[in-house]
């Protein structure tokens, strides 16, 4: 199994212009949250626990995140549950809300993302590895770490292996 360095380091080496980062931090829980949302229907109590697909694809998550690391997988847990927590409480609106608020939150995440990988200027890492697609949200987490001055070492370890953060040369002027 890769590390939590491996799996940052290839994800971060598609994620270097600011731009793309900061387009990241907008589209991934918008996508996260609408997931989340449209797998809250079905929904089924066994011995008073309530089930649905957001649950069973959250708990699968977790468990992914745990097996990287600890503390981390810990605050993934967390954020993965209030994601699941607002899907149940829009999967209990009519259809309409239901369906309508986790299409749009899905389709806007997604353009968000495009957008950054415009400025990037390369495609999206679930393009070529789709383990990305569970990654990103874990990256969003690590890049908001490293903003607030934690992990350094993390961040030291991911640079050196995907490189800093910079500008897209080729798209600066766009």
């Amino acid at each position: 199994m890769k590390s939590l360095v491996d799996h940052l380091s290839q994800y971060a080496a598609y994620h270097r212009d600011p731009r793309n980062i900061a387009s990241h931090f907008i589209g991934i829980p918008l996508i996260v949250v609408a997931v989340a949302v449209l797998l809250s229907r079905p929904g089924w109590s066994l011995g008073g626990v309530w089930l649905s697909p957001a649950v069973l694809v959250s708990l699968a998550s977790a468990w992914f995140y745990l097996r990287l690391e600890l503390r981390l997988g810990v605050l993934m847990t967390v954020l993965l549950g209030l994601s699941v927590w607002a899907g149940h409480a829009l999967a209990q609106q009519s259809t309409l809300v239901w369906l309508g608020s986790g299409v749009a939150m899905f389709v806007i995440g997604w353009a968000i993302q495009f957008v950054g990988h415009h400025y990037e200027g390369r495609k999206p890492a679930f393009v070529d590895d789709v383990t990305g697609l569970i990654v990103g949200p874990l990256f969003v987490v690590a890049e908001l770490a490293f903003m607030l001055g934690m992990r350094h070492e993390l961040k030291e370890r991911i640079e050196a292996r995907a490189g800093g953060v910079r500008v897209n040369p080729k798209r600066a002027a766009v």
